[in-house]
């Protein structure tokens, strides 16, 4: 992944030696080039999060990448030090999308059930937290109190990320819980905010009075349930700042 060099000035004397000219770049590598280096320039801005649409992230630092529920992803990175997948919900579990950011050391953290299915990785549950180099990721609890999409019993996941002096909370497929009262210290919640599936843009901001985050970004909109109307709807009522992003759009915290 990251630790692999190429000598360039080996490359550039066997083309030489050969008689061979330098290869113009095709279109895909271009556009490698191009997400390689939006992702450095990401990584210069010290913590970043970015979200692809839907309910997938990328949290970043100089040292360190984060990826959460990877689905629908446009570009192949290979640049994951780390995946966590909170459900095997199609919109949350992709092994086509985890393999387009995975590389030979990158690690997975997911719930049973991923684990399971992609035939390997770290399994997780509600009160495990696991040290994963420089991250530390508790898994919490996330699902439905009065709609059977997401049960209890499943031990389906949020997660609470401390990465570069900051806690993040990606509270997962839930509704609002008691146990969102429990949560300390958090930096920035990602919230659902969609309904249907998960609790809409009211009950995420009674969840903001619970948690008390400096900052709240809300997600599950926009696609397959949810509109831009119902986060603009939650950044008005919600007791903190917000920051509703359009996909793909990074954030420096």
């Amino acid at each position: 992944m990251r630790g692999l060099k190429f000598s360039v000035l080996g490359l550039v004397l066997g083309l030489v030696a050969c008689g061979c000219k330098s290869e113009t770049p095709t279109p895909a590598k271009k556009k490698d080039t191009v997400e390689k280096k939006e992702n450095a320039k990401e990584a210069a801005m010290g913590l970043t999060l970015k979200w692809f649409g839907h309910a997938s992230f990328r949290i970043s630092d100089e040292d360190t990448v984060v990826y959460i529920d990877p689905w629908k992803l446009k570009d192949a990175p290979h640049d994951a030090d780390l995946v966590l997948v909170s459900h095997s919900h199609y919109d949350h579990y992709s092994s086509g999308d985890i393999a387009k950011v995975s590389g030979d050391d990158t690690k997975l953290a997911a719930s049973n059930d991923v684990i399971l299915k992609e035939g390997g990785g770290q399994a997780i549950m509600p009160g495990l937290t696991l040290e994963l180099g420089a991250v530390r990721v508790q898994g919490v609890p996330a699902y439905n109190t009065n709609k059977q999409f997401h049960p209890k019993s499943n031990q389906w996941l949020g997660f609470i990320i401390d990465i570069a002096g900051k806690r993040i909370y990606y509270a997962g497929d839930t509704d609002l819980i008691d146990e969102m009262k429990t949560l300390k210290d958090i930096d920035i919640a990602l919230l659902p905010v969609g309904g249907t599936y998960t609790m809409n843009a009211a009950e995420a901001a009674e969840a903001v009075g619970y948690i008390k985050p400096k900052l709240a970004v809300p997600y599950h909109w926009g696609d397959i349930v949810g509109s831009k109307s119902d986060a603009e709807s939650f950044a008005r009522k919600a007791g903190c700042e917000v920051k509703v992003l359009m996909p793909s759009e990074s954030l420096s915290l």
